[in-house]
């Protein structure tokens, strides 16, 4: 045990749902935590999120709870722009190598934005998938931890222009600040890193990339969002006019040899999330739900009936082989109802992909024997060296809730390695 009275040191690699869960138990149990996330904010894809399901509540409540316990909690050290590049030693005993990337901002940002006003470069907005712009200093979102500024390097000139830096009046700017590594040694490490939706530029047949009113799941959950490039509100993304019908495509690329063999399990509860989304903004809307099988286990059930019950929600049991645009930009959407035999041909204002979840790319971690994966490309919960725990979507896909209860147990798996 360490002089300040902690149990030892867990790396958490990931600053998702999962990685902050992680993160605080582990603290909270007496250990010291090193949390590495490689984007500038932590709260991974949830923070992107509308609503969770089945409750139906903004992800930003729970996420608020796990943000205060870091920030009032000492024994955490929170590494944003940051990536593990290599993991040496043995159980109990490793050594970490973190490269940190340059935020260009100090911690005496008090988030004032004054330094917006003066920057005269623009950016796509990667938190709303490019549909908005910031300026080349922003906050990442409204309620990012940290709660500060950064400046996006592909997009600043730096000190060629520099106007930034007279305009903030705590000298929080530093263009000087260079690439860092930072060295630790930890005794345990929580491999937490997420996931990425499958790339739906691939599924070219169903429309993606031909026409705007083709987007995805996780496009829409942006749409959704008050924050979002619509201010919440679900449109078009061509004309920004209002949707009297949709039609959510599951399985876009999954259970598919030629994409991905597995079923990533959440994106049937998502759909009919975010046809409730539809239906409350658009009383009136129809809604085509084209699927393979609903996946709805345990007291999921209750919410895939309560769905059910929507007279103008229509689950049509099927695979879709095509989505074609007119000249009008009316979407045609081509199946087979499996149950009947009989070809659908169903004329809709947008079209929603349910992309299946692929493990975020571990490749960058070097580790002695290597991160083991199975064959959908995940990590297993058996890797190569002992006190390396895996959790959440890192392991397979699931929903917010299970991820929670996974890096639980994660935390429980490591505290044996920390042990004095």
């Amino acid at each position: 045990m360490s002089a300040n009275g902690a149990r030892g040191t867990i790396l958490v690699i990931g600053g998702g749902i999962s990685g902050l869960t992680a993160a605080v138990e582990a603290a909270e149990a007496g250990c010291e935590v090193v949390l590495v996330e490689k984007n500038a904010y932590l709260g991974g894809r949830v923070a992107r999120s509308h609503q969770y399901f089945p409750k139906l509540c903004p992800p930003q409540c729970g996420l608020e709870i796990n943000l205060r316990r870091i920030r009032t909690n000492p024994r955490v050290r929170c590494l944003t722009l940051a990536e593990v590049r290599e993991i040496r030693g043995g159980p109990g005993h490793y050594q970490v190598a973190i490269e940190q990337r340059p935020r260009r901002v100090n911690d005496r940002c008090t988030a004032c934005g004054a330094c917006v006003d003066a920057c005269p470069v623009t950016r796509p907005d990667d938190f709303n998938l490019g549909w908005t712009t910031t300026k080349a200093i922003y906050l990442p979102y409204d309620m990012a931890f940290p709660q500060r500024f950064v400046i996006d390097d592909r997009a600043c000139p730096g000190v060629s222009c520099g106007k930034c830096v007279p305009a903030c009046p705590f000298d929080a700017i530093d263009l000087a600040m260079a690439l860092e590594t930072v060295t630790v040694d930890v005794q345990a490490v929580i491999v937490a890193t997420g996931w990425d939706p499958y790339d739906a530029a691939r599924l070219q047949e169903l429309g993606f990339g031909a026409s705007a009113n083709v987007v995805t799941n996780v496009m829409l959950e942006r749409l959704a969002a008050p924050a979002g490039p619509t201010a919440g509100k679900i449109v078009r993304p061509s004309d920004r006019n209002p949707v009297g019908s949709v039609a959510f495509v599951q399985c876009a690329g999954s259970r598919d040899e030629n994409h991905l063999r597995h079923c990533s399990g959440v994106c049937c509860l998502g759909t009919l999330k975010q046809a409730r989304y539809v239906r409350e903004q658009y009383a009136d809307a129809e809604i085509y739900v084209f699927y393979i099988d609903i996946r709805a286990p345990g007291r999921l059930e209750d919410f895939y009936a309560a769905s059910q019950a929507d007279p103008r929600l229509h689950l049509i049991k099927g695979k879709v082989a095509k989505v074609v645009e007119d000249a009008a930009g009316t979407l045609t959407v081509e199946a087979e109802d499996t149950l009947t035999g009989i070809p659908v041909r169903q004329t809709v204002d947008l079209v929603v992909l349910a992309t299946g979840i692929v493990a975020a790319d571990t490749s960058g971690i070097r580790i002695d024997g290597g991160l083991q994966k199975d064959e959908h490309g995940f990590l297993t919960r058996e890797q190569a060296l002992a006190g390396v725990l895996v959790a959440g979507c890192a392991a397979r896909p699931t929903d917010v809730a299970t991820c929670v209860r996974d890096a639980t147990g994660a935390v429980m798996k490591a505290l044996p390695f920390c042990a004095e």
